[in-house]
């Protein structure tokens, strides 16, 4: 895939090795100059090199290509890289990418403008040459699913290799290329920097998607700016308005092809369709039960179907944050569910903005004093206890097994693991992190890691939540239905132990067959004692967190809605070294309202007050250290070949990691003028 729809984070070796290997594959060959299919001479060709949105309506690009060019060519390239070794994709997301790809070309064959087609007649044999791989297995080399193949008449076209290759090659062909700008990181970044390199001026990225990019201050004033975003009219292709010609080169590059040369298979359950028809469906259905939107989105029994079920779509492309928006404001009823939902979209738009500002927040702390927490710790066997939900902990083995079955959890439950994996269990962020971006279906780069940081406490804000899972399970699935259908090795087991069934009576466990220990795990943890720990460490380093917010290049980082003002009030409150304890009574911005970013709609928690202790009243050095010579397996590849994603082993966390610098500098305390922006409703 190219774009920034996938893994371009992750701490494998091949993800950090530098740019990709050159592939040139098909469209490579006889790419026509617009001369070639226009009757004008010297006429305008414009390339849109599709990518993470993918669609026609309200994409800057694709209107610019129409008002400017005599002639356009929606064009999208498979990249290798994100099929290749580093990938962070599972295979249930991959297929609904490849459906959307296959859906904006059917979207283009039934657009307005005249088409040309242009055969690229070596490409069949090149396509063949490129995808040249060992014999498919008899259960993948059955038909593709109707939803990945081309229509009778083509509207994209196709590419397959390194996307800066094929796209230099349209511009040595007198081809202008034209694209929308996106949040992206790591390798997106590098190739699109490549590209630019490469292409120099015939290249332009738009951005048109409500951020804001390339000022000192991005978020100076950003609540207005996103406001008039939302309301401001959509980009609409003018296919009425202008003359313009839209060629389609066969390549013989097809998402059917490409799926079946990776052996995509997916194995999860309950995933939605990746077209833009489903898209559209499923927000009229929500809207028209927009009502009980807010009642619906705590419970994960009730979650599934009472959120809005647009985050995949949102994620792709399929839909605009401002075409979900509009939608709403013009057809919901009024009521606090339309709000609601309306200002969980807005959270989709701050979390992307924070990856805009500072594309580190995949793979380096906000705030240098948390680099590395927990890594002295890490601990495979807990790990794994997590990631197959063994852990004794019923709500959290339930959300985890969840997670891996459909690729999809409420945030709430969401934010319980994530805070479990870090703050009890005492784990590195990012693996946590990597494991989510592999498994969720509506994983959006910015969002997941963005909110893994901000859950494990990495940012520098005086305040943070520990989730309580027992408490979860009394809260928010009293009668068992939801750990039952997912831990069903507690089915039996009344009602009133399922928060705790180490605590069960031995007779009782004897009556209906429950023996804990041996059908399912005691805790892997003592969380009491874990959760004091955690308090006593985050204590000790929450004065100097604070002061590093006064760094403007670190405030920068953490992105606060309210500017530079926001992260020096934070450091003058709370950077003393005789600040006053946290009591639990503060509030961050994930404690203010129930908001699932990840999924563009959440739900908060109540959070957990934490107790005081000083530094060195636990002993917070490692014990009986687990020395295991076996290293996990990292990302092989997608389809059956696929591996587990996070390389967690002790020889990746141990490993060396990228020097900064930024612990030697002194603070700077310079004055910096705040950015003068108001607080949007809850945001910090």
């Amino acid at each position: 895939m190219s774009g920034d729809t996938d893994r371009e984070t992750g701490r494998s070796a091949s993800a950090n090795s530098g740019d990709p290997p050159q592939q040139t594959g098909p469209l490579a060959a006889e790419i026509p100059t617009p001369d070639a299919v226009s009757d004008l001479a010297d006429s305008t060709g414009i390339v849109v090199w599709h990518r993470k949105h993918l669609r026609v309506e309200d994409q800057l690009a694709v209107s610019r290509a129409v008002a400017d060019g005599d002639v356009f060519c929606p064009l999208f390239v498979f990249d290798p890289t994100f099929y290749a070794d580093s990938g962070l994709a599972c295979d249930a997301r991959i297929r609904l990418f490849e459906e959307a790809v296959a859906s904006l070309d059917r979207l283009y064959a039934a657009a307005p403008p005249s088409a040309t087609h242009v055969d690229a007649t070596d490409s069949v044999a090149r396509l063949a040459d490129t995808l040249d791989s060992p014999p498919i297995t008899a259960e993948a080399a059955s038909e593709p699913p109707e939803t990945i193949q081309r229509p009778d008449s083509l509207g994209l076209t196709l590419g397959y290799g390194d996307p800066v290759d094929i796209l230099s090659r349209f511009v040595d062909r007198g081809w202008h290329v034209i694209t929308m700008a996106t949040p992206t990181s790591r390798y997106g970044q590098r190739r699109d920097e490549r590209v630019r390199d490469t292409c120099g001026d015939a290249v332009t990225f738009v951005s048109g998607d409500g951020l804001v990019r390339d000022e000192e201050w991005p978020r100076s004033d950003w609540q207005t700016q996103i406001t008039e975003w939302l309301a401001a009219e959509q980009h609409t292709p003018g296919w009425d308005d202008h003359d313009t010609v839209r060629v389609s080169i066969r390549t013989g590059v097809t998402p059917a092809a490409v799926d079946r040369h990776f052996d995509v298979s997916p194995a999860k359950t309950q995933v939605p369709v990746g077209t833009h028809r489903a898209a559209m469906t499923t927000l009229r259905e929500f809207t028209d039960r927009v009502r009980s939107y807010p009642t619906n989105i705590s419970a994960p029994q009730d979650a599934r179907g009472g959120t809005s079920g647009l985050s995949p779509y949102l994620n792709f492309g399929l839909l605009s944050v401002r075409q979900a928006h509009q939608y709403v404001v013009d057809n919901a009823p009024s009521c606090r569910g339309a709000d609601m939902f309306e200002s969980r979209l807005v959270w989709n738009l701050h979390y992307n903005q924070k990856l805009v500002d500072w594309p580190g927040w995949t793979e380096q702390a906000v705030n240098p004093v948390f680099e590395g927490r927990n890594e002295a710790f890490h601990d495979p066997d807990l790990v794994t206890a997590w990631k197959r939900g063994q852990t004794g902990f019923p709500m959290v083995d339930a959300s985890m097994r969840c997670l891996q079955e459909t690729g999809w959890l409420n945030f709430r439950m969401r934010a319980m693991c994530a805070s479990f994996f870090t703050h009890i269990l005492h784990q590195p962020w990012w693996i946590g992190a990597d494991w989510y971006h592999h498994h969720l279906i509506d994983s959006d780069v910015g969002i997941n890691y963005t909110q893994w940081q901000s859950q494990a406490g990495l940012i520098g804000k005086p305040s943070q939540r520990v989730y309580n899972p027992r408490k979860q399970v009394r809260d928010q699935d009293p009668d068992g239905d939801w750990i039952t259908r997912w831990v069903p090795e507690l089915a039996d087991l009344p009602t009133e132990f399922l928060d705790q069934p180490e605590k069960t009576p031995l007779a009782i466990q004897q009556e209906c067959g429950v023996h804990v220990g041996e059908s399912y795990p005691r805790p892997v943890v003592d969380f009491e004692a874990r959760r004091e720990q955690f308090w006593s460490r985050y204590e000790a380093q929450r004065s100097e967190a604070a002061r590093k917010l006064r760094r403007p290049e670190i405030a920068k980082r953490a992105s606060f809605s309210g500017g530079y003002g926001a992260a020096r009030a934070i450091a003058d409150k709370h950077g003393a070294a005789d600040a006053d304890a946290p009591d639990g009574t503060q509030v961050s911005l994930d404690e203010l309202i129930d908001t699932d970013a990840t999924t563009a709609e959440t739900e908060g928690a109540q959070a957990t007050p934490p107790q005081t202790n000083t530094a060195e009243s636990v002993d917070l050095t490692p014990t009986d250290p687990h020395e295991s010579s076996t290293q996990t397996t990292i990302p092989t590849g997608a389809g059956r070949k696929a591996g587990e994603p996070s390389p967690d082993d002790r020889a990746a966390v141990s490993g060396q990691r990228r020097e900064t610098g930024e612990d030697n500098e002194p603070d700077k305390e310079q004055d910096v003028d705040p950015t003068g922006q108001t607080r949007f409703h809850d945001f910090e």
